[in-house]
């Protein structure tokens, strides 16, 4: 067939093949040129603010004020808010997306698999302000009753509800992993005499640690970029605390204030944005190289 394709036939073939091969290199790279673009933003400005303040400030004061007439940009109260309603999420959110994902992979049928999997993943579906309302005026009232003293804005139910909220993320991608595990080792399993819950949790699931590592990776990051839900449950004050009973900025809930006022461009109170959002970038960047490291080293075991 190539052989009776023309000169210029083949050479209209290449050309279309090369447009085509430059049209995905393009595709695949610009995903990079964003990320690069983002950074180099955050390390300008971040430059700016950490002209007049030092990286150590910045790093070990424990106060954030940098609205008040006399600042400080300590970052730690926004840093603690930040893992601590993210610690509370993951404690909700990883047994649970851990137990469904095990059950759709290895004891569901099709038809409840079908049903079930579409409907947990509609809960990431449901807008961030909406589940943040949920948390204020559903979930608190509830705890006051179990916690005394609970005031009305705290980290435990702004984390409960991104617990919740992050399920799907976990839960899915968690599944994914574990249906991927070859059916040879299920069987082997079985052959032993293990029971299906025993080859469930003793084989699937370590066998598809990678995948689960970056399921839990993945619902961290959504659940330390959450804005909404902690803006309005956990309240807006910067509070240097590691008790999720007590209300906290994230670094995101102070993004947000500050991003909505009117600070003038260019001032010190405006760039610690970026200097906090360098912050958050990090945080994240550090959580992903744990998932590879993690993934890495499960792999070579199994």
């Amino acid at each position: 067939m190539a052989s009776r394709l023309s000169a210029a036939q083949r050479r209209r073939i290449r050309i279309r093949e090369r447009i085509i091969e430059s049209a995905l290199f393009l595709a695949a790279t610009s995903s990079v040129l964003v990320t690069g673009g983002i950074v180099f933003v955050l390390l300008y400005e971040s430059a700016a603010f950490f002209e007049h303040v030092p990286v150590i400030t910045f790093l070990t004061d424990t106060v954030w004020t940098p609205l008040f007439a006399d600042p400080r940009y300590g970052i730690m109260p926004l840093l603690c808010g930040t893992l601590v309603s993210t610690l509370v999420a993951l404690a909700v959110a990883a047994p649970l997306g851990l137990t469904a994902a095990l059950y759709l992979s290895e004891f569901a049928g099709p038809r409840v698999r079908e049903f079930i999997k579409p409907t947990l993943e509609l809960l990431s579906g449901v807008p961030t302000v909406v589940y943040g309302f949920f948390a204020l005026l559903f979930v608190t009232p509830i705890l006051q009753k179990i916690v005394p003293g609970l005031p009305g804005f705290n980290m435990l139910s702004a984390g409960i509800v991104i617990g919740i909220m992050i399920i799907p993320y976990v839960a899915s991608l968690s599944e994914d992993a574990m249906r991927a595990v070859p059916q040879g080792l299920r069987d082997a399993s079985y052959g032993l005499g293990a029971t299906k819950l025993e080859t469930a949790v003793k084989v699937v699931l370590p066998a598809a640690t990678s995948g689960v590592a970056a399921a839990f990776v993945l619902g961290i990051s959504r659940a330390v970029g959450e804005t909404m839900i902690v803006a309005i449950a956990a309240g807006t004050q910067p509070n240097l605390t590691l008790d999720p009973r007590e209300p906290a900025a994230t670094i995101t809930a102070f993004i947000v204030q500050v991003a909505l006022g009117d600070l003038p461009h260019g001032s010190l109170p405006y760039q610690s944005i970026f200097a906090a959002g360098l912050m958050l970038f990090l945080l994240t960047l550090a959580f992903n190289i744990f998932s590879f490291w993690l993934r890495a080293r499960y792999r070579e075991v199994y």
